[in-house]
């Protein structure tokens, strides 16, 4: 069998907002890998920087990222064995030689990253999670944002995802029963209340619907919960994204301007709703309030830093250090590689710290979060609502994983909250 990269091309394809992205193929031998690099629309300033530019697409090109990879990385990683990730992840690294990927492009590295993988299991005749663990057989818990607010919506709600959280469910395939019913459900509750424009989506594919509070948003949620019979078996969970409605000395959410108040607003928040996980609390660099948050609710709340951590191994061992959050977001992307993201994970298991891996709001259909999520065994993934192709690629991938996996020894859908 021959292990050695023989090609590495990049071409630009759309995302699911219609902007322009980088996907990546690999051949080696008879395999060819193919994987495409997502994009979000809140990001944290400290992620791994995309290259764009020109006068395409309004100067969002990723043209000069494809460069990177057909002039610069092709050449770099020609003749190197496919299932060496590490050696191919480092090499991407060193070649950049930026903290920030901002000479290559983070969204050229993962690409390359993903679809190296991708094609050693091609080569390995393996599935994509059995290659990164052979011994994996755990799925996650599915976190689906199903009303959507913040840069993900046109309305006025602050908050960014609203979601709904089968925490009780014996499988993934059942989780997924239980999420679309109360999706349909929630779906008919919006028109009749607000009208039938009010059921159109968000970049998620969560309703955006013009409401003001995320109370509203929640107690909506609940109704549809209830409507099924659910309210045992599905809890909630919100991204509030913070850092988009910062001003730089106040916290604009609701109507209300707020510092420290806004701590109680979600201790208040999470009282009045089955609330289990709260992402993104606050900006990424109020250090102090997310530890003060975790200190006083995070024994039996789930405090996860995105924007603060950025699936950086710096920040999160600042982040353990101060003891802000107990969870992770785990998005490759921002970090570059599949090595680095997976070092990550490692970090986050060795702390106590839970993992919720994630996509962007800016996706593709490549489905590789799907298989990485089982890889790592984090218990959690967020992808979404169970609408929109590029989302719903996610969940169907899962299931079936699980279908193969019940051929083996299984360890079910379990939600990993590790020091909780």
């Amino acid at each position: 069998m021959d292990f050695a990269i023989k090609e590495v091309k990049a071409r630009e394809i759309l995302d699911s907002r219609g902007n322009p992205t980088i996907e990546v193929e690999m051949r080696c031998g008879k395999s060819i890998a193919i994987a495409s690099a997502p994009s979000g629309a809140s990001k944290g300033k400290n992620e791994a920087v995309e290259i764009r530019g020109g006068k395409a697409f309004h100067g969002k090109s990723v043209e000069m990222a494809i460069e990177n990879v057909n002039k610069i990385i092709a050449p770099a990683l020609k003749g190197m064995d496919v299932r060496e990730q590490e050696e191919i992840d480092r090499k991407l690294i060193a070649i950049d030689g930026t903290k920030n990927k901002s000479l290559l492009g983070g969204n050229a590295c993962i690409a390359v990253s993903m679809a190296a993988v991708r094609c050693a299991a091609l080569a390995e005749k393996k599935e994509l999670y059995e290659y990164i663990n052979e011994g994996a057989k755990l799925l996650p818990v599915p976190f689906l944002n199903v009303i959507n607010g913040g840069m993900h919506a046109g309305n006025s709600l602050a908050i960014q995802e609203h979601m709904i959280v089968p925490i009780k469910a014996r499988s993934f395939k059942e989780a997924m029963i239980m999420a679309c019913e109360t999706y349909y459900s929630l779906k008919e509750i919006i028109k009749e209340k607000h009208g039938k424009n009010a059921i159109n989506v968000g970049d998620e594919g969560g309703f955006a619907p013009p409401l003001k509070s995320s109370y509203e948003a929640l107690e909506l949620i609940m109704k549809a919960i209830e409507e099924n019979g659910y309210e045992n078996e599905i809890k909630l969970a919100i991204d509030a994204a913070a850092s988009s409605f910062f001003d730089g000395e106040f916290y604009e959410i609701d109507g209300k301007k707020m510092k420290d108040g806004l701590l109680d607003f979600y201790i208040e928040l999470a009282s009045t709703f089955p609330i289990l996980s709260i992402e993104d609390a606050f900006h990424e660099e109020d250090w102090h309030r997310f530890a003060e948050l975790t200190k006083k609710i995070g024994n039996k709340v789930q405090i996860v830093g995105d924007d603060i951590f950025v699936t950086n191994p710096k920040r999160l061992k600042k982040g353990i250090k101060m003891e802000a959050c107990n969870a992770l977001l785990l998005k490759p992307n921002q970090i570059g590689t599949v090595t680095e993201a997976i070092e990550v994970a490692k970090i986050c298991k060795e702390n106590g710290y839970a993992i919720m891996v994630s996509h962007r709001s800016g996706e593709t259909c490549d489905d590789f979060i799907a298989d990485l999520a089982v890889a790592i065994e984090a218990g959690q993934i967020k992808a979404g609502a169970p609408a929109r192709g590029e989302r719903v690629a996610k969940y169907n991938r899962l299931m079936k994983i699980e279908e193969e996996l019940e051929k083996k020894e299984y360890a079910g859908i379990r939600w990993k909250k590790m020091g909780l």
